[in-house]
């Protein structure tokens, strides 16, 4: 899951919004770096990224990608779901997209020390509405040329699109079937 299924499934206290995107640039230990209800949100992301990675429905989406794209295949998927959650969003949360995503950006804004990288694309995540703009297929273009250029290997993001083009449906039906699930987990945690 990437950065909308975080946040939507990690709750929606403040502090609960920033540990479910920390997940992604705090690494290592936790023990008393953050504040309790942060920390355990952070926690929650990792349980949830590996509750995602070891799904045999995830396993089973991963191997639709043809051979040479599955090392990437995962970040793949990650941002597809995503696109999925924002696209089909009035099926999974009461919200609107456009009220939550607000809600999220006025929290991120708000805090004046974020970890690492995250300080520095938190600006721009929220004035390009980049969680709403998952909803968007045409978008995830623009999101996997950000996403090749930080990989050691940027051509194996290349000819992405297309693939996804053709997996469109299959994956989507993956989806609908995995994230309620996904959701069951995250709120017995």
């Amino acid at each position: 899951m990437n950065y909308l299924a975080h946040l939507h499934l990690g709750g929606q206290q403040p502090q609960q919004l920033l540990g479910s995107l920390y997940g992604d640039f705090v690494k290592g230990g936790l023990q008393g770096r953050f504040p309790p209800m942060l920390e355990a949100a952070i926690r929650l992301h990792r349980h949830i990224d590996s509750f995602t990675d070891s799904h045999p429905l995830v396993l089973a989406s991963l191997a639709r990608f043809p051979r040479e794209r599955r090392r990437y295949a995962g970040i793949v998927l990650d941002v597809f779901f995503d696109h999925c959650l924002a696209r089909h969003w009035q099926d999974y949360a009461e919200q609107p997209l456009a009220q939550f995503t607000h809600g999220f950006y006025q929290v991120l804004l708000a805090e004046p020390e974020l970890p690492g990288r995250l300080a520095q694309i938190a600006p721009l995540m929220a004035a390009d509405d980049w969680l709403g703009a998952y909803g968007d297929f045409a978008t995830l273009e623009q999101v996997f040329k950000g996403i090749a250029r930080r990989l050691s290997r940027p051509e194996g993001m290349a000819g992405v699109m297309g693939e996804l083009d053709e997996l469109y449906e299959p994956l989507l039906a993956d989806f609908r079937e995995f994230y309620p699930q996904l959701q069951a987990f995250a709120a017995g945690r």
